[in-house]
């Protein structure tokens, strides 16, 4: 795969990763980006609240991109932690024209989002997150916006290659961003209710029918006509992966999520429908709390 290939790809996601946002989010992104100082590369802002425009009420996604770890923290714990199980999460609250804005951000350096945005990465998160919209802000320099599109394009690309082995038509985008969703929903321990790869499809239709050809080009024709037997033990891989990294990502956060219990049981209440108790011994031992509820919320079908 050239850049000439991918230049079509590429062009599309900066059109789509330069999109201006409201003042509310602006103020929240540089306050957090001034956390880490020169360090910040740039944030990317991305999930429900970028698909709606919503604030209010709302939790915020960014993550931080840093170059980095321990010169961003001035922590060697922080950084240990960063690098061995990225990224960690924080929970930031600003106050904006009378409205508290709620933000959830992860840091990653530079050089981690590139790799984990490729077919390299065992683990799904990064690439299937980013494979989805998101947009660039408070970059340092254009280097920086040219390196972070290019491994958006990565991103995309490594969606798209370990879906077409299990689809029919590969020209459809429907099937092909359906399956792809279904495939890595299934990779994480994840909350939502069957059927979500579809309704990612819909809420943004228009985006991933013009992707889908762009992908399709950038692709070598090995790729595009594998057979599922190319990827499915892989797949495999990649879902003991998950399962045991969403584990541990929940237990790290413990530690530097405020609030996280309360969190957690508010996206899978909101997401399932299946109603969580937070109580008093759950925020005093918030790692024995997760694991139980985890347990728990498995047994009643809250999570998958």
């Amino acid at each position: 795969m050239t850049q000439v290939q991918d230049k079509g790809l590429i062009d599309y996601l900066a059109a789509e990763t330069a999109r201006t946002q409201p003042e509310a989010i602006v103020h929240a992104a540089s306050l957090i980006k001034e956390k880490y100082g020169d360090h910040a590369l740039a944030l990317l802002f991305y999930g429900s609240c970028l698909r709606t425009g919503e604030v209010e009420d709302k939790m915020l996604d960014f993550y931080v991109i840093v170059d980095d770890y321990k010169s961003a923290y001035g922590s060697s714990l922080l950084a240990v932690g960063n690098k061995m199980i990225p990224p960690n999460v924080f929970y930031h609250e600003a106050e904006w024209d009378g409205m508290t804005v709620r933000s959830k951000y992860a840091v990653v350096s530079l050089v981690d989002f590139q790799r984990r945005c490729s077919d390299e990465s065992l683990n799904i998160s990064i690439w299937a997150r980013f494979s989805q919209p998101s947009v660039i802000m408070l970059a340092k320099e254009d280097t920086v916006v040219d390196k972070l599109n290019m491994a958006l394009a990565e991103a995309v690309k490594t969606m798209l290659i370990n879906a077409l082995p299990y689809c029919e038509d590969k020209s459809s985008s429907y099937e092909v961003w359906t399956t792809a969703f279904d495939l890595t929903y299934s990779a994480e321990l994840r909350s939502e209710k069957k059927g979500k790869g579809e309704e990612l499809y819909d809420l943004d239709k228009a985006r991933y029918d013009n992707l889908t050809p762009l992908v399709l080009a950038a692709l070598d024709d090995d790729v595009k006509t594998a057979p599922e037997k190319s990827v499915s033990g892989r797949w495999f891989w990649r879902r003991l992966n998950g399962k045991f990294v969403s584990v541990a990502r929940l237990i790290k956060a413990s530690f530097t999520f405020t609030g996280g219990i309360d969190y957690l049981a508010w996206k899978i209440s909101r997401h399932s429908g299946v109603e969580v108790e937070v109580k008093p011994w759950h925020r005093k031992f918030p790692i024995i709390a997760g694991l139980t509820m985890l347990l728990t919320l498995k047994k009643k079908g809250a999570i998958r």
